[in-house]
């Protein structure tokens, strides 16, 4: 049973470090959320783990984070539309400035 946990635990720290690493270099505002995605994964992954683990109600929290997924992507995509139909690229670099 530890061994199990311990491979969870493991790939749940690969997709984590993926992530993150996707979110500091990409430049494209779609691959930046397609990491932020992984990164969330990897929180259910070690939440359903901890949860079978030691019988806590780690499902309820997975399904609150599915859904905070769900949200970020929605507003996360129309944030990349609207930077796509204002300056005709979604390279992360390109918003070096606010405007109001």
């Amino acid at each position: 049973r530890i061994m199990l946990l311990n491979q969870f635990l493991l790939l749940s720290a690969i997709l984590f470090t993926i992530g993150v690493y996707g979110v500091i270099v990409r430049k494209n505002g779609v691959l930046v959320l397609m990491s932020i995605e992984l990164v969330l994964n990897a929180v259910n992954i070690n939440l359903i783990v901890f949860s079978t683990y030691w019988g806590v109600a780690g499902q309820v929290f997975a399904l609150f984070t599915i859904a905070i997924a769900a949200a970020e992507v929605g507003v996360g995509l129309a944030i990349v539309l609207l930077i796509y139909r204002n300056l005709r690229s979604v390279d992360i670099d390109e918003l070096d400035e606010m405007k109001g």
